[in-house]
């Protein structure tokens, strides 16, 4: 534990790397042995005040599919912990990997020490020892945990989480099913690494032909000026990528069965390394209750978009028979699919893949041009993009654009390097963009606009702004914020003061959305809510070439993560830490 106000980051790894040696514990006789086991899948419930996790490495296999499993308790996912309002638990993590590991409670509000992301709140635990956390549980809803260590939350290294309240009044529904949607592939994640990094293209099997679809040869030649693909929607794809629903691939056939007239809750997390999901159950309406473990007023809808490491509860009234739960993936690659029924064994029909997506100006940061969220740019009569200079003088011979799109006098000086190869001319706010591919579907979408907080925040006026820029080159696969990768700003953290409210501004300056997820912390989305119904989370997605905001009150002091919860985007730079100081008095 901390024993003083001013301890520093450094000292407080040192002394934790101390508690993880003395708290070693017996290897359950499961994890021992020297054969690699098979990952069992799906998940148990583990509950009570002391629960045990073993990290160890495994086989998954989906069909004729197997590859490289890093599970926790021999399982893919790893065990639904559950938890209640009020109680201390204490975890004990045992690591039996060649390799250091950790777990973060994601969206849990814990002492820093225990948040588990090594180099920022504690070393990491190595292999064959076992780190203790322990803290009390402050909330409820619906959260999850995975690896903050290299990539091995890609292998399975996840699992989800739940908090009840700890006097429940009576649940408000029937029946209750978790649905972890994540992937799985048989590539090493570090291979997976290296493709990306010779050509960020790599898994992209959707780029547009010369005649398909309805876009102007004109400006089909202009993204090809840019060097820029209008497909390029998600980094790894369903031609890697097996989507899972709790583990299990669509042709595992999974169920969740029901009994006619009941009303069921479900907890829908995207466990995903890299994946945003378009979940539906065509024909059931979903009524969204809490978004990100808060709850929200009841807004009723067809379809929703989950980013990677978001959590949605939702009610659904399904009638007598057999549903299918979809969750698509955003660039509509492949699937992960799941059955809702009150007749066990019976299915109903799976709907194909939705045509791919392709961007639009307005993703690239044009928006303001076109007079709407999202919606395309308009053409002449030649097929030229309105509103654009096409003479030569523009770079490649192109549009007069492009240097404004270069133009990176809007960063720091010192963040204007290699790592950037656009900037958003004119992004706009698009709280109220459903996300990609969403926004011409002829049914009920969930906006951000759409959330508004159930229980008052305290109104406060914030006492500055912050602008931070999502920047990228997305040619050399470097990913970061203002310009700079988080191996260069280690020691130069983003400062807050203990108790400041912080109106911040994150401006997109890519071309894919990305989303931001900030430890220790809940933020108010700035979505047009009146100040004190401002919905609460964890995890914000950011359009492309848009802007987003959310206010802070920094109250959770210490040092956090500040990252995209891409996970290749996060390990190739797009992570900061966040440091609020001083500790209150008596609260270090």
């Amino acid at each position: 534990m901390v024993d003083s106000p001013s301890v520093s980051r450094r000292s407080l790894i040192v002394s934790t790397a101390a508690l993880a040696a003395a708290t070693a514990l017996p290897m359950p006789a499961w994890a021992r042995g020297s054969s690699l086991a098979s990952a069992r899948k799906g998940f148990a419930t583990l509950t009570g005040e002391d629960i045990r996790l073993t990290i160890a490495r495994s086989h998954f296999m989906l069909g004729d599919r197997g590859g490289h499993a890093v599970t926790v308790n021999g399982s893919l996912p790893g065990p639904l912990i559950r938890l209640r309002e009020g109680q201390t638990v204490r975890l004990h993590v045992t690591n039996q990997l060649d390799e250091d590991s950790s777990i973060h409670w994601h969206g849990l509000l814990v002492p820093f020490q225990f948040d588990g992301v090594p180099g920022v709140s504690f070393p990491g635990i190595r292999p064959g020892e076992t780190f203790t956390y322990e803290f009390p549980v402050r909330q409820t809803g619906t959260y999850w945990w995975h690896s903050h260590s290299g990539l091995q939350e890609q292998s399975g290294h996840y699992g989800p989480l739940i908090v009840d309240p700890a006097h429940d009044h009576g649940p408000g529904y029937d029946r209750e099913y978790v649905l972890l949607l994540s992937e799985f592939t048989p590539l090493h994640p570090h291979q997976i690494m290296r493709k990306l990094k010779v050509s960020e293209g790599y898994f992209n099997y959707t780029k547009q032909t010369a005649t398909e679809g309805d876009m102007p040869l004109a400006e089909r030649l202009q993204w090809g000026r840019m060097r820029m693909d209008p497909r390029d929607i998600s980094d790894v794809t369903g031609s890697t990528y097996t989507y899972l629903v709790n583990g299990h691939a669509p042709a595992d056939d999974l169920e969740f069965v029901f009994a006619p007239g009941e009303r069921i809750r479900l907890r829908v997390i995207n466990g995903s390394a890299m994946t945003f999901f378009n979940l539906r159950i065509p024909g059931v309406p979903l009524t969204v209750i809490q978004a990100d473990g808060q709850d929200v007023a009841d807004v009723t809808v067809d379809e929703l978009q989950i980013g990677t490491a978001e959590t949605y509860d939702l009610v659904v009234e399904p009638g007598a028979g057999a549903h299918t739960i979809v969750a698509e993936a955003m660039d509509r690659s492949g699937m992960g699919v799941a059955t809702l029924t009150s007749a066990p064994g019976r299915r109903a029909l799976v709907p194909a893949l939705r045509e791919p997506v392709t961007l639009t100006m307005a993703d690239m940061g044009m928006g303001s041009m076109d007079g709407a969220h999202g919606g395309a740019m308009t053409h002449d009569a030649h097929g030229a993009m309105a509103g654009m200079d096409h003479g030569a003088g523009g770079a490649h011979g192109g549009m007069a654009m492009d240097h404004s799109m270069r133009d990176l006098s809007k960063l720091p000086a010192d963040a204007q390097g290699a790592g950037v190869d656009m900037i958003a001319p004119m992004p706009i706010d698009r709280m109220d963009y459903p996300g990609l591919g969403l926004d011409k579907v002829g049914h009920r979408v969930l906006r951000y606009t759409d959330l508004r907080a159930t229980v008052p925040n305290p109104v406060r006026r914030p006492d500055r702004s912050l602008e931070i820029h999502l920047t990228g080159n997305m040619e050399r696969y470097m990913w970061s914020f203002d310009g700079k990768k988080f191996t260069a700003v280690t020691d130069d953290p983003i400062r807050f003061g203990y108790d400041e409210r912080v109106r911040v501004t994150l401006v997109n300056d890519t071309m894919m959305a990305h989303p931001i997820h900030l430890h220790g912390h809940f933020f108010e989305l700035v979505n047009g809510a009146g100040p004190a119904h401002q919905p609460r989370k964890h995890t914000l997605i950011v359009q492309p070439g848009s802007k987003a905001t959310f206010d802070l009150t920094a109250n959770e002091p210490g040092d956090w993560a500040f990252h995209c919860h891409l996970l290749y985007h996060m390990h190739a730079g797009m992570m900061q830490v966040v440091t609020v100081r001083p500790f209150p008095e008596g609260g270090a």
